[in-house]
């Protein structure tokens, strides 16, 4: 049983991989290229700035096929809210 759950989530895992497309290829290497700039600036800001569009270009690579790969898309629009209740 636990060798069928394997093999089964391996296909799974390489059929999301071959989903990925030359556009969401060419996103990530400009999204990269930004953060590798923002890593080497000394100015705070334009470091922020740079990552902010980095951010914005991977969400908008994720969002272009529909929304089939974006549960690991990270967000631009500040922290993560959840609907739960604070536990007392």
């Amino acid at each position: 049983m636990k060798m069928t759950v394997l093999a089964i989530a391996g296909v799974m895992a390489l059929g999301l991989t071959a989903c990925e497309s030359p556009a969401d290829k060419a996103a990530e290497q400009k999204a990269d290229s930004l953060e590798a700039q923002a890593a080497a600036t000394p100015n705070e800001a334009q470091e922020s700035a740079l990552n902010k569009q980095a951010d914005q270009i991977e969400q908008q690579a994720g969002n272009a096929d529909g929304g089939a790969t974006t549960a690991n898309t990270p967000t631009t629009d500040g922290p993560v809210k959840t609907d739960a209740a604070p536990a007392h």
